[in-house]
């Protein structure tokens, strides 16, 4: 059998609402949006229905009928199905107790760091700096005023999850942009020359011992 497609979240998202109870789409988006889980889950109106639509093909949810509320149009309500009950709790299972690599653009950046310049590396991570110390000020707030609502510290675990990844990150970068800045990054010196002298560097292969030669 086919290993599932468990590379969009936001399916999760829907299996898990219907969890708790029937809901139509709408509704579904609504009370993620009110859980501020839409700071997790990449959330719009058209990729959710085409979500919907994929799990009920799948089998994973079924419609269970139709309510109209006041003038708007009649919405389908969907229930969760035995199948889709034990896809759901794999899936977390799975996203729960295995590590894999999501290939963060960050990353990235830092295996090409090379390509650009030292001097403006520095001053582009001291800018991605000032952004994670602006963000983490917002996750502070987000944090006050959830603990003023009373919410139980279950349901924002996720919160300081992020809080932990954004200081990790910054306390890197600040440490990074130091080591650049002193001259004491190892390889820092085939990287200026690499920039200053094009076209008269060549790449240098390790030494013995595995390091780089400065």
């Amino acid at each position: 059998m086919a290993r599932p497609n468990r590379s969009n979240s936001l399916a999760l998202a829907v299996l898990i609402c219907l969890y708790e109870r029937p809901m139509h789409p709408y509704e579904v988006s609504t009370t993620l949006r009110q859980r501020q889980k839409h700071e997790s889950v990449r959330l719009n109106y058209g990729s959710l229905y085409a979500v919907v639509a994929s799990l009920e093909k799948r089998g994973m949810i079924a419609a269970k009928g139709t309510e109209r509320s006041g003038r708007l149009p009649e919405r389908t309500v969907y229930e969760l199905t035995d199948a889709g009950r034990i896809e759901m709790h794999d899936w977390l299972t799975e996203l729960v107790s295995t590590p894999v690599n999501d290939y963060p653009g960050f990353e990235a950046a830092l295996t090409f760091l090379p390509a650009l310049p030292p001097d403006d590396v520095v001053e582009l991570l001291n800018e991605r700096a000032g952004r994670l110390e602006f963000e983490l000020a917002q996750i502070a707030s987000s944090r006050e005023l959830i603990e003023k609502r009373g919410l139980p510290r279950l349901f924002w675990v996720e919160l300081e999850f992020h809080k932990v990844l954004r200081e990790a990150e910054l306390g890197y970068i600040l440490e990074l942009v130091r080591e650049i800045e002193t001259g004491t990054l190892d390889g820092l010196k085939w990287w200026r020359d690499m920039h200053e002298n094009p076209g008269e560097v060549i790449s240098l292969p390790p030494l013995e011992d595995g390091s780089w030669q400065r």
